[in-house]
Parts: structure tokens; sequence; C-alpha cells
């Protein structure tokens, strides 16, 4: 049986690549469409055939409709997804779920207590180089992990290929790092594999808009191990860049080439020159992921916590660049 989906918003630039994969997949299909902007929501109702609905209520009011992708403006969030589980909708969610912890858990609060599947977008965690990184790290070629940095960065700001929305305040939560900079945040994180006591983030606003499109922030963990996150939307050719260094080895990916390299003491030649790494296929996407717990009544755990730390950090960085100081994340409020 077909999973009817509801559209909820095409504000993010990737709302209509979700659609497409949910046109794609065996399994789903678009069915409605609501917008907070009437005229948006409108053009792509009548481009994939479905009927647009004035009113987010009236969208989630319809019988046969058993989900929503959710591509509102991110301080939508929360309304939209609690308007959608008492609704018993599943949810599929860009990053971030919300920009602040308290939000999260009253969104989470809901999705559990009306029994609806909720996951949330955090593409890179299925690419092919996080899965081998993954596997270095468990098999502890790299010793005691001492410093992690991801950068990701485009040139969207200087070429003006961002929506102008994107560089609004109160819709977006922040500029670069609350958006491309999720990336690097939740996997900096993952790659650390300990618990951030710290968090330090220095914001530059290089074309003046009221969001930062040039951003750097620190995470300090209990161990003495830095992470850095980078992100920007004023780089022209700035390569996707992975570092984790260790006590025994280094693993590097990007820088431009898409190559995974190792080098460590603990390898077969005891770390004598660096040696290229098989990267495994991408696994599922997070879209499939979604549809594959809707379909066997299981749950994104794994999923929804990352996503939950990714939004602490965030909000704990966005904090930290207003009021100038490093930020503990348990100051947040639950």
């Amino acid at each position: 049986m077909s999973i009817r989906i509801g559209k909820a918003s095409f504000w993010h630039v990737h709302a209509w690549d979700y659609t497409r994969e949910a046109q794609a997949h065996q399994n789903t299909e678009i069915a409605a469409v609501w917008d907070e902007n009437p005229e948006r929501g409108k053009k792509a109702a009548e481009e994939l055939g479905v009927p647009y609905y004035v009113t987010l209520a009236d969208m989630l009011a319809q019988d046969d409709l058993d989900a929503i992708i959710v591509d509102a403006p991110t301080n939508q969030h929360k309304e939209v997804m609690i308007a959608a589980a008492r609704a018993g909708k599943h949810i599929f969610t860009e990053k971030v779920v919300a920009p602040t912890l308290k939000e999260v858990h009253e969104i989470i609060g809901e999705v559990a207590q009306n029994g609806v599947k909720l996951t949330v977008s955090l593409p890179r965690l299925n690419d092919g180089y996080t899965l081998a990184i993954q596997h270095i790290l468990d098999q502890g070629l790299l010793g005691e992990i001492t410093y992690v940095r991801v950068r990701l960065s485009h040139n969207g700001a200087i070429a003006n290929w961002l929506p102008e929305h994107f560089y609004n305040l109160e819709q977006c939560g922040g500029g670069a790092l609350i958006d491309l900079g999720c990336h690097p945040m939740y996997l900096t994180r993952l790659f650390l594999g300990q618990e951030v006591t710290g968090v330090s983030a220095n914001f530059g606003y290089i074309t003046g808009k009221e969001v930062e499109d040039n951003a750097m922030v620190t995470l300090h963990t209990e161990s003495g191990a830095i992470g850095v996150v980078e992100a920007g939307f004023v780089n022209s050719y700035s390569p996707f860049t992975v570092e984790v260094h260790g006590t025994e080895g280094t693993i590097l990916y990007g820088m431009p080439e898409g190559k995974l390299l190792l080098r460590s003491n603990r390898a077969a030649d005891s770390g004598k020159e660096w040696t290229e790494q098989p990267c495994p296929d991408r696994r599922e996407s997070a879209f499939e992921q979604w549809v594959g717990h809707i379909q066997n009544d299981t749950l994104a755990t794994e999923n929804v916590q990352i996503a939950m730390e990714l939004t602490r950090l965030m909000e704990a960085a966005n904090l930290s660049a207003r009021e100038r100081r490093m930020v503990r994340p348990e100051e947040l409020s639950r």
C-alpha cells in the first residue's frame, strides 16, 4: 500500500529534492500540498497535479493522508510538526528539527505520545566516507582521538543563488552555520565520539546580511580532544574536508579529491606512508529509512538522538557567538 504524503511547504532549497525522492519511491506518493506562501504552494500543487490546501490544518485533516515532509521555515517547525503528530501523520523533516533544544523536546514528546514515525534528513551520515571513517575508528587505528575538523562551504551568498529568505534571521534561526554547517557539526560530533562540554563560536558577516555567512565553531571535550566545525556561504572553491587525528594516526578525506587517506602506527605498514582506503557504497537515504520505519513499525532512535544533539550544539554556538564566550551545553533550557 502506498504511503500518501502531504508536502508541508516548499520554503527550503531541498524541498523539491525530497519531493522527487518521494515520487521515485515505489511505496510513496505526494498527495497534497500546503505552503505558508500561497502563490508558491499553488504553483507546486499545480505542477504535481495534487490539491493545494490553504491551511495546514485542512491538509492534516485529510483521512487518506499518512505522512508529511516538512520543508517549512525553521521557526515554524515546532508548530507544523506538533500539529502533524497530533493528527497522526508520520514526519520526515529537513534539519534542524528546531532551533532550540526546548522546542525539540516538545516536538519529540508529541511524536512519542501520538505514536508517529519521525526521521530527520542528516544525509552525510549515510555517505560511504562516513561509514569508512567510522569503521577505521571502531578498529582503534587512530588511538585516542585528539582533533577533528570538518569543513563545508559554498559561494551561495556571493554568487547569489541562495534564496533571499535564507538570510532571514527570524525564519532561519541563523545563517551559514545552522544551514550548511549542520553537516560538519553532526559529523564532527560523531567522529569525536565523546560528550561536548563547551562550545565556542565565531561568526563573520562578509556580505553584510543579518545572518552570518562565515562561521567557525570549536567543540571542547573533557579529554582535551577538540572539534572544529567550519561553514560558509562566501567561498568559491572550498572543498569538503574531513580531518580526524589521534595519538596513533590520522584520517584525511577531500582536500580536494574525494579520496580517504589513512596513516597509522597500528596499520600493517606501521605508519610508513599514506594509504588510500576503500569507501563502501552509501547506505539507504534518510527518506528510505523513514519509509522503512513506517512500514515496519520501528523507530529512528539513533537518527533522532543525533538530530537532538545537533540542535543542542547549534543553540550553544549561536549563544556563544552572540555573547562572545564559551557556552556549556547544560546551560540550555530543556
